[in-house]
């Protein structure tokens, strides 16, 4: 089900399976604050099996650039674009978002474009197995979504 996600009020809609519901959702209601405050942007959320092709490049991209691979079911996908910058987001069950940063821009002057994959846990889910060791995890305060850690790696190769 498509769901235009709500920034005032955290809504568990979507996230039921999940045993970090509540905080994955306060996690997406964070986002969606974001996105409107930066980009006027009505952030939406799509069943992953919608938007398989960005599924797809995501999967890549962990692969490709740090031999990462989840176990976790993927519930949600977003999407924000715009003439200068692609920004998916994953929503996983058990409580992680994954982002893609890239901006579209050639590098000028010695000035690499943005490009990193941004690695997010919700409040009560551990580490995965699959990060562990190999990442540490800043953490942030959220009104909605609680304590964030938060993570990235910069992306090397051109994707788009």
């Amino acid at each position: 089900m498509v769901y235009k996600v709500n920034f005032k009020e955290v809504e568990t809609i979507g996230f039921e399976n999940s045993p970090v519901a509540e905080a994955l959702a306060g996690l997406r209601a964070n986002e969606a604050r974001y996105f409107w405050n930066k980009y006027k942007f009505e952030y939406v959320t799509y069943p992953a099996n919608e938007k398989s092709e960005l599924v797809e490049l995501m999967t890549k991209i962990l692969k490709e650039e740090r031999d990462l691979v989840f176990s976790a079911k993927l519930l949600e996908v977003a999407v924000y674009e715009d003439e200068q910058v692609f920004w998916p987001e994953f929503y996983y069950e058990d409580g992680m978002v994954l982002n893609l940063l890239y901006e579209k821009v050639p590098a000028v002057e010695g000035k690499k474009p943005k490009r990193a994959v941004g690695i997010k846990l919700s409040v009560g889910m551990e580490i995965p197995s699959e990060l562990e060791g190999k990442f540490k995890f800043a953490r942030q305060r959220s009104k909605l979504a609680g304590e964030v850690r938060g993570s990235f790696f910069t992306v090397k190769q051109e994707w788009l």
